[in-house]
């Protein structure tokens, strides 16, 4: 079969795993193409275990969390966690014993509830200012959370960094990865790693992110939320997005057309280079109309799932959250828009 065929067949498989559900790893040995089929339609548990300590931010992981999330339909769940805010500052850089046994709980109720599951290294900021100095413990951290789970199930993915970005510019980017990778084969030959590119996994920088030829067991993925002043008016960490209230987003052709350009991009580079794509990250913050919001997380959801990838959505119950914690209950629009009912 030619690649275009394969890649064609991939996204029909990816689609027809998505309508049925499908989350459990198959008999037969699968590649990257079949490990990312896997992911499907997914969630991001935000705001928890990336706060610089769980609850701060408002939200504390619970079981039932888990259940929600695989019975309405989800097959996987991304799971940001700040692990810097938790290991030691100097060399070996040990990782807090009680914070392992927090994230191992995490992992455990993912796979009970037959999810697919990808933990990160998220907000480590001293390494997007400071990548030379702090790349050794990026390495360190790694190093000891592959050795951590490599006999876990190989429905657990690990993805080195998200959203490089600042020092960490394509080129530092380019220099560091392959390092942190090295640590992780060392005891995970095998195991799926996502990887992305730098300034913020902007799916315009896929293009200057070369991974290792000889290494298959890989993702590529990209972050998407354009346009930003939809996406993130009204955010209270932007100055500047007071003035983008009020904006819409109204599937007009216009709207429509830029939206299949990006995510045509990252297809395009997929088949150019024989890589399964993850689209990590997208969402419209809750300040916009939940109509708007609705139509643009749909039409995200649907123009990548026919270009073969997987996705998750930002996120399960904070600002732009999918559900509604204080209600025990799915934002309807929203979840209808990313299961496509």
């Amino acid at each position: 079969m030619t690649y275009a065929g394969r890649r064609a067949l991939a996204a029909c498989l990816l689609l027809a795993g998505i309508a049925s559900g499908a989350d459990k790893p198959q008999s037969a040995p699968m590649d990257a193409y079949g490990f990312n089929r896997l992911l499907g339609r997914g969630v991001n548990l935000g705001n928890a275990l990336e706060a610089p300590r769980e609850g701060e931010w408002g939200l504390t992981l619970k079981p039932e969390y888990f259940a929600e999330i695989a019975n309405a339909g989800f097959n996987s769940v991304r799971i940001p966690i700040r692990w810097s805010a938790h290991a030691a500052t100097e060399a070996p850089f040990d990782i807090e014993p009680a914070f392992f046994e927090r994230v191992d709980w995490a992992i455990a109720q993912a796979l009970s509830h037959k999810l697919t599951v990808i933990i990160n290294v998220h907000h480590f900021d001293e390494m997007d200012k400071h990548p030379a100095a702090n790349l050794p413990r990026l390495s360190a951290l790694w190093r000891q959370i592959a050795r951590h789970y490599r006999g876990q199930s190989d429905r657990l993915f690990f993805e080195i960094l998200n959203e490089p970005h600042d020092q960490l510019n394509d080129d530092r980017w380019q220099t560091d990865f392959p390092q942190v990778l090295s640590a992780i084969r060392e005891s995970n030959p095998h195991r799926i790693v996502i990887i992305g590119p730098s300034s913020w996994n902007n799916v315009d920088h896929l293009e200057k992110l070369t991974l290792p030829d000889r290494d298959r067991w890989l993702i590529a993925t990209f972050h998407y939320y354009s346009p930003f002043e939809f996406t993130h008016q009204g955010a209270e960490w932007n100055p500047a997005s007071a003035q983008w209230k009020g904006r819409q987003w109204t599937g007009s052709p216009a709207e429509t057309a830029a939206l299949d350009r990006d995510l045509q991009k990252a297809a395009d580079w997929s088949s150019k280079h024989h890589r399964p794509i993850f689209l990590g990250e997208f969402g419209a913050y809750h300040v916009a109309d939940m109509e708007s919001r609705a139509r643009w997380t749909r039409a995200v959801a649907r123009g990548a799932e026919q270009r073969g990838m997987s996705w998750a959505y930002w996120e399960f119950g904070a600002g732009f959250g999918v559900y509604d914690r204080d209600a025990n209950a799915w934002r309807k629009p929203l979840a209808d828009a990313l299961l496509g009912r």
